[in-house]
């Protein structure tokens, strides 16, 4: 478990993440963290779970359809 720091920046308040952290997230700075309510909590991914579900649904397609983008590609 990473113990994480509440800190103020000018009138909000920032979470540190110590380097540990950043490099098994897979980011660095400038990069977009989603924090998600679970059953058991709260989640902090790098991962856009609204963004996941739209792949999801566009790989169904492109399966689905896969000879009309072949055809669509040329």
């Amino acid at each position: 478990m990473l113990k994480l720091k509440l800190t103020s920046i000018g009138s909000s308040t920032g979470l540190i993440l110590p380097k540990e952290a950043l490099a098994r997230l897979k980011v660095e700075k400038g990069d977009s963290l989603f924090l998600t309510e679970s059953p058991d909590g709260f989640r902090i991914s790098p991962y856009d779970p609204e963004f996941e579900l739209d792949m999801t649904l566009a790989r169904k397609v492109m399966r689905k359809r896969r000879d009309l983008l072949r055809e669509l590609a040329k």
